[in-house]
């Protein structure tokens, strides 16, 4: 793992931290559309895009942004190592007072944050993003991967989470410190790793709050049902069996 470049300015309000993979035809958009919203919002943040073994010009893209704008910042891993290891790199490095990860394509949309920092104001240690509790929307889900996460989420409330509809929505607002010891304690490296952050960091006695919010279907997402399916499976009764 190399990390490149820093942010010059300590004292930061928020972390962003984006985990990437190939993503060099939509990171540019998202970026441009996250970093419009805060800065017009006058909000104290830094972007801590995480690259992932990109195989394209992800990361070429990254550098060239980090050179541009001092509150982006670069982290690169190789070889590939998945999802849940980008995000945990990315929130080792972070320095805001909350760090909000969120996946590349913005599916739930950066304007949604406000809603999460709501929960965190009301007193949640962790407050994430859901599309399944009451109030939220969810726009051009595919029936199949709809069938899919609700099938996921059954298991993960049988055998972990009861009280949650939806994990797996990414995008998900930590304090600080509680983002670092929960991650620090998770293992899981793949697409599994929501359930098992979220379960630590109920099992420290934090208070984990479920917040709806929009959520817009990409039709290039990275999850195979038959592969991610088994790996995600797989992961959960590690969990129930072995913690």
């Amino acid at each position: 793992m190399r990390r490149v470049a820093t942010n010059p300015d300590d004292n930061v309000r928020l972390s962003i931290v984006i985990p990437a993979y190939n993503e060099e035809p939509r990171l540019p958009g998202t970026v441009r559309h996250a970093i419009a919203y805060l800065e017009g919002a006058r909000r104290s943040y830094e972007l801590v895009l995480v690259d992932d073994g990109s195989i394209d010009g992800t990361l070429d893209y990254m550098r060239r942004l980090q050179s541009e704008r001092p509150r982006v910042r670069v982290i690169q891993l190789r070889p590939n190592r998945g999802k849940g290891k980008a995000v945990c790199e990315g929130v080792r490095a972070a320095r805001g007072e909350l760090i909000l990860y969120s996946d590349a394509d913005l599916s739930t949309p950066i304007e949604e944050l406000p809603r999460l920092e709501q929960a965190i104001e009301d007193g949640a240690d962790v407050a994430f993003g859901s599309r399944a509790a009451p109030g939220a929307r969810e726009v051009n889900q595919p029936f199949y991967r709809r069938v899919m996460g609700k099938g996921f989420n059954v298991l993960v409330r049988l055998l972990l989470l009861p009280e949650f509809r939806d994990t797996q929505c990414g995008f998900k607002l930590f304090r600080a410190t509680v983002a670092r010891e929960s991650f620090a304690a998770t293992r899981t490296e793949g697409f599994a790793f929501d359930v098992e952050v979220l379960w630590r960091a109920k099992r420290a006695g934090f208070r984990v709050v479920e917040v709806p919010v929009r959520w817009l279907n990409s039709d290039t997402s990275r999850v195979s049902p038959v592969v991610h399916s088994t790996q995600m499976l797989r992961d959960l009764l590690r969990l129930r069996l072995f913690g």
